[in-house]
């Protein structure tokens, strides 16, 4: 198949790698020093040299909030029947512009990142296929992501970014306010260091991509029910009441036990 994919970040740079070996694959990115160290992949600087690659898939891996932009952009030098896809973490939007658009598009969120994740072996990691995407493009995907260990689940765009106000922006929030509250540690414990860790790890992503999942509009929500729990706890606290604490914990600890079991599924 011929695949050209938009933007070399870490993600567009991971999707290139694994299917450059079985398609011809042509990436664009307005940098060329980002597209100078790929292998057996072709290169364009401009929108209009993508016509005489005449792609069957276009992957849309853009800086997020600069999708539909960067869509449009290309769209004159795409063939009618080129299926668009993107690979968005937050879909809001999407669904009402790809039905304008009128084109076969298959939406996707691979769920993990290039800052954590283990990108040569990536077992285990998740990946959500939006259910109202072209059956074709959903089955290249899910081979795709099948073929990597990964296990696929399939939403709506609504219940998708429902799912990534929790998943993704509570504990993005977390950090968050641990790393606002944070200061010098002569002596760091164990748990301060693994937090430390993940912040760091969060802070090195790009400052737009951050703001987006933020900005999802099911997050407010999600926020509310964070400082609902926080000031239940602060008055456990103040209350220094060992029953309220004991039944606090209690239901964590169950929350944990059943995310844990939830989430161990092939």
């Amino acid at each position: 198949m011929r695949i050209a994919i938009l933007g070399t970040g870490r993600m567009g740079a991971w999707l290139t790698e694994e299917l450059c070996l079985d398609h011809e694959v042509l990436v664009h990115d307005g940098d060329a020093r980002r597209m100078k160290y790929f292998i057996r992949v072709a290169r364009a600087l401009e929108p209009a040299e993508i016509a005489d690659f005449r792609p069957e898939l276009l992957v849309n891996c853009v800086t997020l909030g600069e999708t539909t932009t960067a869509f449009e952009k290309v769209l004159p030098f795409l063939p009618a029947d080129c299926v668009l896809a993107d690979i968005a973490s937050v879909k809001t939007g999407l669904a009402e512009w790809y039905r304008a658009a009128g084109r076969p598009f298959v939406s996707s969120h691979p769920m993990f990142g290039p800052t954590f994740a283990n990108i040569r072996d990536l077992s285990g990691e998740n990946a959500v296929l939006i259910s109202e995407s072209d059956q074709g493009g959903k089955d290249f995907f899910r081979a795709l992501y099948q073929g990597l260990g990964i296990r696929v689940l399939e939403e709506s765009f609504e219940e998708h970014d429902r799912t990534m106000a929790y998943s993704l922006a509570t504990p993005f929030a977390s950090t968050m306010v641990f790393a606002a509250c944070m200061k010098a540690q002569d002596a760091p414990g164990t748990n301060f260091k693994r937090h430390l860790a993940i912040a760091k790890g969060l802070f090195s992503e790009d400052d737009r991509l951050l703001a987006e999942i933020m900005f999802n509009p099911h997050v407010p929500r999600q926020l509310e029910l964070i400082n609902s729990k926080l000031a239940w706890l602060s008055h456990i606290i103040r209350d220094k009441d060992f029953d309220e604490m004991s039944k606090f914990l209690a239901a964590l600890r169950e929350n944990v036990a059943t995310v844990t079991k939830e989430g161990a599924g092939p």
